[in-house]
């Protein structure tokens, strides 16, 4: 049964029987609702009942130590996970009221319409131009002119234009570490997805790269829904709307980040960006 948005319970429901307010924010309209959601590796537990709601065309980030579970957070909505052998889920996450899990979905549609940004940049061995204009190709998208049309829309969406308009059949694999990611990215939205994932898009990037991957997202959540996985508390304090912390594959607080950061609610939340441990 799907979670309510915010429910309102009354004074006397007993006390564990009440939402834990350090996990539910009031969001109205998610577009994504994750329920209970348990996965495994094998015997190897990496996700523990994890529900939340994502608001729509915003950033939410997702913080935590190595090995809590948020970059498998992260691939369960475009369903990656289900490349790995030994893989089993319990739960639930609905996008736009559906299950993702539904055996009659269709996972390619849903993998256009929910696109990936990995941590380490990974342009394909072609030119700029036919590494945006790919996934159109995949659809049947052909024509000069609509390639065309895609592919500038879609690198000025990444800011990235400006930079390689005079030389868009050079090889991709000449553009610097940051390029490339915004490459990356612009090749995500140019299939015109609902939601971007990203995973650590930063890691491997310096500082002024880093600064523009960062504007870059705050443009782009004016059309899309971005989810970021980030080693870094600064850089989910200063992109993201919404922060969770896991630990140990659960969600141990979920909510703004400006309160998350300031005013945590548990005390393991207080310890990690306090720098207690992790």
């Amino acid at each position: 049964m799907e979670a309510m948005s915010h429910p309102s319970y009354p004074a006397t429901l007993p006390e564990e029987s009440r939402p834990d307010p350090a996990l539910h924010p009031e969001i109205q309209d998610p577009v994504l609702r994750v329920l209970t959601l348990s996965l495994w590796y094998g015997a190897a537990q990496a996700l523990d009942r994890v529900s939340l709601e994502i608001p729509r065309k915003k950033i939410t980030a997702f913080i935590g130590p190595s090995g809590c579970g948020k970059s498998t957070l992260l691939r369960c909505f475009n369903r990656l996970n289900d490349l790995v052998d030994g893989v089993r889920v319990t739960g639930n996450i609905r996008f736009e009221s559906e299950s993702i899990f539904d055996p009659a979905i269709d996972i390619n549609a849903l993998r256009r319409r929910i696109g990936m940004v990995f941590q380490k940049s990974n342009p394909f061995p072609k030119s700029i131009y036919e590494n945006v204009a790919y996934g159109c190709r995949i659809h049947g998208i052909n024509g000069k002119q609509d390639l065309d049309e895609v592919v500038e829309r879609s690198l000025v969406g990444a800011a990235l234009w400006n930079e390689v308009k005079d030389r868009l059949h050079d090889s991709a694999l000449g553009l610097s570490g940051g390029q490339q990611q915004r490459l990356c990215i612009a090749r995500a939205i140019a299939v015109e997805p609902e939601i971007i994932l990203l995973d650590e898009p930063c890691s491997a990037l310096d500082p002024i790269a880093t600064g523009k991957i960062e504007d870059l997202m705050q443009e782009l959540k004016n059309d899309y829904t971005l989810l970021i996985v980030t080693h870094s508390m600064q850089q989910a304090s200063r992109v993201s709307d919404y922060t969770g912390f896991l630990y140990l594959g659960r969600l141990i607080e979920y909510g703004v980040t400006e309160e998350l950061f300031v005013r945590p609610l548990k005390k393991e939340t207080e310890d990690y960006i306090t720098g207690r441990f992790g």
